[in-house]
């Protein structure tokens, strides 16, 4: 527990932990017409940046067909609704070098991004429900199953069980050694030893996205319509509250540069804009 502890102090960030500075979300835009979308993920490439939206279009348990990925600007203009198709209900989404992995339900589709086609798709042995991705920098990707409550590890394209009887595991962030995940109305960190400590709790629903805003805090979202800043003393601070309106904010994306957060409205068929100030 000693190196868990001296791994959560590498990422902690060295304010003061009995002040906090109050946090607040200014709606940039919001990009409509795009069927049920789950997840938002930011590409930093170095000479355009833009958006790749997991779009289930459908049910989030089916095996249809019907799911795809849609290309955006980081404006909220669509460069391509139909970046790729012919995927289930997609979910999370992680890149390694020049490749995208997909949650879809019980495989991981890995998609070659300047080609914009389907490489292969990664079976997980007893998958029920593939939820949220994300890769660390050595290229080995994570994804949960909420419904099994697992994490698997994927490196060279492999999959294996890395953690089990992680209650509703959903969002994932790699940081480091280090993996966060949202379990349930918990924030946890796993260290390279898989011992478990909480960084933040009390959600008012379970967590979905996860996004590192600096060392130590974080973004956090609850599907129904939750949005929450963590500070590193695990206080938590909510940004956003659109339940009443049936707003979901599902798995959330972030441009740390800008400070620009990206929120998928999955029933409302879009995708908000925020500036985190």
């Amino acid at each position: 527990m000693k190196k868990l502890l001296a791994l959560v102090m590498l990422i902690i960030s060295c304010t003061s932990l009995s002040t906090h500075a109050e946090h607040k979300l200014t709606q940039l835009w919001l990009a409509p017409d795009l069927p049920t979308p789950e997840s938002v993920l930011f590409v930093a490439d170095k000479k355009s940046p833009y958006l790749l939206v997991s779009l289930i279009d459908g049910d989030g348990a089916a095996a249809d067909g019907k799911g795809g990925i849609a290309q955006l600007e980081p404006d909220g203009e669509v460069i391509e609704k139909e970046w790729i198709t012919g995927l289930n209900a997609p979910k999370g989404m992680g890149i390694v070098q020049n490749n995208l992995y997909v949650a879809d339900l019980t495989e991981v589709v890995v998609i070659d991004i300047k080609k914009q086609k389907i490489l292969k798709k990664i079976p997980i042995d007893g998958a029920v429900f593939l939820n949220d991705v994300t890769a660390n920098s050595s290229g080995i990707v994570f994804v949960s199953d909420t419904r099994t409550n697992k994490i698997y590890r994927i490196e060279k394209d492999q999959p294996t069980l890395y953690l089990e009887n992680v209650s509703n595991a959903n969002g994932l962030k790699a940081i480091g050694p280090n993996l966060i995940v949202g379990a349930g109305q918990e924030l946890l960190l796993f260290g390279a030893d898989k011992k478990q400590l909480t960084l933040a709790k009390g959600f008012a629903q379970g967590i979905d996205g996860i996004e590192m805003t600096q060392r130590g805090e974080f973004i956090v979202s609850c599907w129904p319509g939750l949005i929450y800043y963590v500070y590193a003393d695990g206080k938590i601070q909510l940004l956003v509250d659109s339940q009443a309106d049936k707003i979901n904010t599902a798995d959330i994306g972030f441009d740390p540069a800008n400070k620009t957060l990206f929120v998928p409205n999955f029933l409302k068929n879009s995708v908000t804009a925020y500036q985190l100030e």
